[in-house]
């Protein structure tokens, strides 16, 4: 299942805020509670790269995943450079 951070501003208060999701979906705004916000944008944050130690890893959020991305180990780097590019390639 891919997996979101989305950004919105609310049309009634003009607050922001950002949520996770397992798509880019309307919220409703945690300050003035006014419902269906659109996201002004999304990070997709279903495959990342990170740091552990000396090495990289690239995390992927499974199909099954509901409520939290419940990221998966995919494959391990000694670079940063290695695990972007075996990022982007999946």
């Amino acid at each position: 299942m891919a997996w979101f951070l989305n950004h919105y501003e609310c049309y009634r208060c003009n607050r922001r805020w950002s949520d996770e999701w397992s798509c880019m979906c309307d919220d409703e705004c945690p300050y003035c509670e006014a419902r269906d916000n659109t996201p002004v944008r999304s990070n997709d944050l279903t495959t990342l790269v990170e740091r552990r130690g000396a090495e990289f890893v690239v995390l992927r959020s499974p199909e099954t995943a509901e409520d939290d991305p419940d990221y998966f180990e995919v494959a391990r780097f000694e670079t940063e450079k290695q695990a972007k590019d075996f990022f982007a390639g999946t």
